[in-house]
């Protein structure tokens, strides 16, 4: 006997991977230059040449100590330097010992909710959200609670929201710059949810934590602003990842966040650590603790995404596609050119672009486009987007 449960996750691959095993079998057959596989959010720009640079001569000057075991919760002098950086960028007095390097952004979501879940607690995810976030809660043992998707700007229905939060509600998530969407909370909208998060609080007796999922922090586009949500709101919880912003995605190296002003901020810390510890994580990369500690103020060249995004945005909206605007990350959200969008996207293969149904990002008659390819793949794929319009004029 197995867990059913365990059985389930292992066996049932995403629409995301389906998507993208798919488009390896279709390029075997019509080439790969001839599938336009927009599933996966994969960066596609490479990592600075200082993260290459750096990892080597660790290699060379460290080779006895550099693969070691590390603390439990990271070196030392790398969440050092974690805390210095964003006391520099944010103003903040953030030490050492509040940061818990992880295995990326999921193990980090994952520390979180194991730490934070009692019997009956519940977390409020608002869509369109990553699908992964109801795996994470449920293995904790808590229940999600999905607030749908407030469709025009994909900014938060409060009326929704509201209605959902209970005494039971233990933390929120919220993910901006968001993946699938691409938007960017204003700051209105965070400065609302913060001034209702408190006023429940108080009503309560008890805190409600903000977990700030944050892989895309640094992927915003003029004109937007991803605000230190810690800033707006006390109890916040931050989670990170190099993946995107160094371009890191397989190296598996992010942390958590656990601000020394929270609401039991040392008892949150410790669980956290503990929830580490139970998962088996023992300790995040050693050698990408430091190479990622030491390039923190760096960014791969980022730029190529905001093209990519104008690119798209505009070309789709003049074939008569209903797109919101992305303020940040590298993904579209536009509307299916009909209701079902499972319907829609395997419509789309016939035109060899793979686009992935917005049904499991909880926001069914969408899809989402990761535009983290190459520009001129983009560029080759338009007359397929504008085909695939056209039949259904027809």
């Amino acid at each position: 006997m197995v867990s059913e449960r365990m059985k389930g996750l292992g066996t049932a691959r995403s629409v995301i991977r389906e998507l993208f095993e798919y488009g390896n079998q279709r390029a075997a057959v019509v080439g790969r230059e001839n599938v336009y596989d927009f599933s996966l959010g994969n960066p596609s720009v490479p990592a600075p040449a200082a993260v290459n640079e750096e990892a080597v001569r660790l290699l060379r000057e460290q080779p006895d100590l550099i693969h070691c075991y590390t603390s439990a919760q990271g070196a030392l002098d790398a969440r050092q330097r974690l805390a210095d950086s964003l006391n520099r960028r944010f103003g903040a007095h953030y030490t050492a010992d509040q940061f818990y390097i992880t295995v990326g952004a999921a193990a980090s979501l994952c520390c979180v909710f194991n730490g934070l879940t009692c019997p009956g607690d519940e977390f409020i995810v608002f869509a369109p959200y990553f699908p992964e976030y109801k795996v994470f809660i449920e293995g904790a043992g808590a229940r999600m609670v999905l607030i749908p998707p407030e469709i025009e700007g994909f900014q938060i229905d409060f009326a929704a929201f509201e209605q959902a939060l209970t005494p039971h509600t233990k933390g929120v998530v919220v993910n901006t710059p968001n993946n699938p969407s691409g938007v960017v909370y204003s700051r209105e909208t965070l400065e609302r949810l913060a001034a209702l998060l408190r006023r429940k609080e108080e009503e309560y007796g008890h805190p409600i934590y903000l977990i700030s999922d944050e892989p895309y922090r640094e992927i915003v586009y003029a004109g937007f602003q991803a605000e230190w949500i810690p800033d707006l709101y006390r109890d916040t919880i931050v989670c990170y990842s190099f993946s995107k912003s160094l371009s890191l995605p397989g190296e598996r190296i992010g942390y958590v966040l656990v601000p020394g002003d929270i609401a039991d901020s040392g008892d949150v810390y410790a669980a956290v650590a503990g929830a580490g510890r139970s998962l088996g994580y023992v300790n995040a990369p050693s050698l990408f603790q430091q190479v990622t500690s030491l390039c923190c103020d760096m960014t791969a060249d980022l730029s190529v995404y905001e093209r990519n995004a104008k690119l798209l945005v505009t070309s789709l909206r003049e074939m008569g596609y209903h797109v919101v605007e992305p303020g940040g990350a590298f993904y579209l959200f536009p509307r299916s050119l009909e209701p079902d969008d499972l319907a829609f996207s395997e419509r789309a293969k016939q035109f060899d672009l793979l686009l992935v149904p917005g049904a499991g990002f909880g926001a069914p008659g969408h899809v989402r486009i990761a535009y983290c390819v190459q520009t001129e793949m983009i560029e080759r794929s338009l007359p397929k987007f504008k085909a695939l319009a056209d039949s259904y004029r027809k």
